[in-house]
């Protein structure tokens, strides 16, 4: 049963006065160019591929607002342009009739899962007859525009937080070099730092068994060493995989203050790579983990100042092997660190870089959700479920 104000059609149901229209009665799919006669080093205007850009122009190949799509390679990555562009032959353009509102084809062309209309069996490929052929729903245009500007102002919201979480992670970049080297000092602390071998702080241990096809056989937290680079950094905060009684048995025990360097790994500069673990609960690692459990040291200070730059240049001049590189506890024992003699210190250091921590993990999280609402609003909007005004 189709409620009021709605239609079937061959696309599903859309609202009365709305249409259903080829892509090619609004647009026209358009070849890129070579570019070698144009490229230039310091051109006004973007050379652009399916990647992305690729160079720079003083000549553009179209100056008018127009929806970008991979003809070859990477298909399914739409892209708008209102500024002067060139795209090479990878890359189609479109010019869009007057009726049509180009911001809203864009993200029409964002709903399509274009590996549908794939034409290769090899690299992916797009026909612009194909495109044009593709039939989509379309109000008129002045609902076209109110529809593209609110997504619009929700993708604005979604670069700005992006680029908040880039300053905020250079600012903590920083700060970790000025406060873990002490070149800057907080307020209240003037006592001397010590440097020591690694080795002189506590002991190393290896972690043990847990498979991959054993990562998920239970309820009991574990960290493999492929997810020290992949899931966690400075410090354990939530777990990817579990096992169960039977696999702990077999594993290597792990407590509250423990650190875990990963002792192998695909190139020397991130080998070594090092997360606290700061949780008082048990927990497992599998093997190729190496465990270090300091004593009278601040561990989740040793979190974060294990891994800055200084400390891994050591770890990588101490990493062995060419396609698979691994580091010894032998090794990581060897490592000279500096430190603040007094322990609150090393606290007070660790907590202004978690405070960071925790406000970048709070912007990613607004980020997701924030992209997660957009597609909601994608999905009622575009397919005209919901109505931003009635009657237009």
């Amino acid at each position: 049963m189709v409620k009021e104000g709605y239609k079937q059609t061959d696309i599903g149901v859309i609202p009365k006065d709305w249409e259903v229209k080829a892509i090619g009665e609004m647009l026209h799919i358009k070849h890129g160019k070579n570019q070698k006669d144009v490229i230039t080093t310091n051109g006004m205007y973007p050379i652009l591929g399916t990647g992305g850009e690729i160079g720079r122009s003083d000549t553009p190949l179209y100056s008018k607002p127009s929806v970008l799509i991979g003809r070859k390679g990477t298909i399914n990555k739409p892209r708008f342009m209102d500024t002067p562009f060139w795209t090479v032959d990878t890359l189609f353009y479109s010019e869009i009739e007057s009726t049509a509102e180009p911001k809203f084809l864009f993200y029409q062309f964002n709903r399509i899962d274009w590996y549908l209309y794939n034409e290769a069996s090899g690299v992916p490929s797009l026909n612009a007859k194909t495109i044009e052929n593709i039939h989509i729903p379309i109000p008129l245009k002045p609902e076209q525009k109110a529809i593209a500007q609110v997504l619009s102002d929700v993708d604005e919201l979604i670069t700005s937080l992006g680029r908040l979480i880039a300053k905020n992670e250079a600012i903590k970049q920083g700060t970790m070099q000025q406060l873990l080297a002490g070149r800057k000092r907080l307020a209240g602390f003037s006592g001397e730092w010590e440097e020591k071998k690694l080795g002189d702080f506590g002991v190393f241990f290896k972690g043990s068994g847990i498979k991959k096809d054993e990562s998920n056989s239970g309820d009991i937290p574990c960290i493999r060493y492929g997810e020290i680079y992949t899931y966690h950094n400075e410090y354990v905060k939530q777990f990817k995989s579990f096992i169960s009684k039977s696999v702990a048995k077999s594993a290597q025990l792990i407590k509250q203050g423990d650190l875990l360097f990963a002792g192998s790994g695909e190139t020397k500069e991130d080998i070594g790579k090092c997360v606290a673990y700061v949780n008082n609960f048990d927990a497992y690692a599998g093997g190729d983990i190496v465990i270090f459990s300091p004593k009278n040291v601040d561990s989740l200070f040793l979190g974060f100042l294990l891994n800055i730059s200084l400390v891994a240049k050591q770890k990588a001049n101490k990493g062995q092997g060419d396609a698979v590189v691994h580091i010894s506890a032998n090794s990581l024992s060897e490592i000279q660190i500096r430190i603040p003699i007094n322990r609150n210190e090393q606290q007070a250091i660790a907590k202004v870089l978690s405070d960071m921590d925790n406000k970048i993990e709070m912007l990613k999280s607004k980020l997701s959700k924030t992209k997660a609402i957009k597609e909601a609003m994608m999905s009622e909007l575009l397919t005209g479920k919901t109505r931003l005004t009635q009657g237009i």
